[in-house]
């Protein structure tokens, strides 16, 4: 479009033409008395005495032409070709790696639909899965298993929770932690009666998705615990959630003001759910954990690298 647009025929009748249906260069020094086709209209409205064409070469069949045009006197010859070919070449190339970027393109860009779609999918069964457990949890008298459905459902609310903000989101494989997390609490904070859960978490760390369920499934055990256990027999029931990144490393910690833990607590021994998920979701996030425990209650403190280590 910098000079405009024009066509001349793609037939045997224009030099350009002759060249692409015979597949073979074509130089013509006397447009004006040329006999193997016409001179196009538009050569002949600009003067043009010779011209020059060679293939630009596309997988398989021809991109087009590459055409050179003088209004000057003298001969373009046969060692010209060489050189114009050459500039047709890199201009093949150029157009076969454009239309490989935008079929690459196209193709990522389904790919995304199809995995925010199937996303979408997977949380609206997960919701279904919870609300059934739910169901039996309310049919249920009180007891220990009702308390374990309730947990169950809170754990696969955590994984939904997961697959929720990645069909909302443009980015598929990565979740900001902080704004996860935070969904996170504010779910067990409503399941949670009685106590009040303070989130501190830095926003815009994205880690990689399986590695953003199983830190916030340990936070949802780590709280449940506490509210479950430290406050056993008090009343005023607050924990606190922290998130930073320092250094390439992530920190979270749960903490709480209760009663503090046993004084015979190994984390390593226990043999209650929650913490057999706690030491599991350590292993699988590659993270330290360790604990700070005393009668003004015990925190929690996992770290963990920013990026998965093989």
């Amino acid at each position: 479009d910098v000079v405009g647009v024009a066509q001349v025929g793609a037939d045997l009748a224009s030099p350009a033409g002759f060249a692409l249906k015979t597949g073979k260069p074509v130089i013509s020094n006397h447009l004006e008395n040329e006999q193997r086709f016409r001179t196009p209209e538009l050569l002949a409205r600009y003067d043009v005495l010779r011209a020059m064409n060679v293939i630009v070469q596309g997988h398989g069949t021809p991109f087009g032409i590459l055409e050179v045009d003088s209004r000057s006197e003298g001969d373009f010859t046969e060692k010209d070709i060489p050189f114009l070919q050459g500039a047709a070449n890199i201009l093949g190339m150029a157009i076969e790696q454009e239309r490989n970027q935008r079929l690459l393109n196209a193709a990522l860009e389904r790919h995304q639909v199809l995995l925010k779609e199937m996303n979408h999918r997977i949380k609206n069964s997960l919701s279904i899965v919870i609300s059934m457990i739910r169901l039996q949890v309310k049919d249920a008298d009180p007891s220990p298993v009702s308390e374990q459905l309730e947990a169950a459902a809170l754990r696969i609310h955590a994984v939904a929770r997961a697959h929720e903000r990645l069909y909302q989101t443009d980015d598929v494989e990565h979740l900001d932690a902080g704004r996860y997390i935070e969904q996170v609490c504010g779910d067990v904070d409503e399941s949670v009666a009685n106590c009040a859960i303070h989130v501190d978490a830095e926003r815009d760390i994205l880690i990689a998705t399986d590695r953003a369920i199983p830190l916030a499934l340990m936070v949802n055990e780590l709280i449940t615990n506490a509210a479950k256990h430290a406050y056993a027999s008090q009343t005023g029931c607050e924990i606190w959630v922290r998130l930073a990144r320092d250094a390439g490393k992530i920190t979270m910690s749960v903490r709480d003001r209760g009663i503090g833990l046993p004084p015979n607590f190994d984390m390593a021994k226990s043999k209650g759910l929650g913490m057999r998920l706690v030491r599991a979701f350590t292993k699988q996030l590659g993270a330290t954990i360790s604990t700070n425990s005393s009668a003004r209650g015990t925190e929690f403190v996992v770290v963990f690298p920013l990026a998965a280590t093989s």
